[in-house]
């Protein structure tokens, strides 16, 4: 079992920044992929960016990647996303996931490629 566990989410006015973390805790084995959802009220889960453990290689969803950033803390087994220049569409909550293929180069960020998921962490754009 893993568990993931978000921090770093709240209320942050239009323009503003925050870093969201992802703890992975569990069993001695590591993770493999870790990547991040969001889901606003009456809209589907989308996935935004994921990062490989082995090797540090990342993928974005076009639509944020100019704004977010993923990296990690290996030793820390934190995963981080950097998000700025924040629009009140980025309301949502944010969730870490973790899954074996969850970062592949050819299909990244397919929620069918989940193995756990963290419990999420609210974040509000609003002035």
């Amino acid at each position: 079992q893993l568990q993931l566990a978000e921090s770093g989410g709240g209320l942050v006015q239009p323009g503003g920044s925050l870093r969201l973390s992802c703890t992975a805790d569990g069993d001695a084995w590591d993770y493999y992929a870790i990547g991040w959802f969001r889901q606003a009220p009456g809209k589907e889960r989308e996935g935004l960016a994921c990062i490989n453990n082995h090797d540090g290689s990342t993928h974005y969803a076009d639509s944020e990647k100019d704004r977010f950033t993923i990296s990690k803390d290996t030793a820390k087994r934190t995963v981080f996303l950097q998000m700025n220049s924040l629009k009140p569409e980025d309301t949502a909550i944010y969730y870490c996931a973790e899954g074996f293929r969850l970062c592949v180069a050819s299909d990244p960020l397919r929620s069918t490629s989940v193995g756990f998921w963290g419990p999420g962490t609210q974040v509000t754009v609003s002035s």
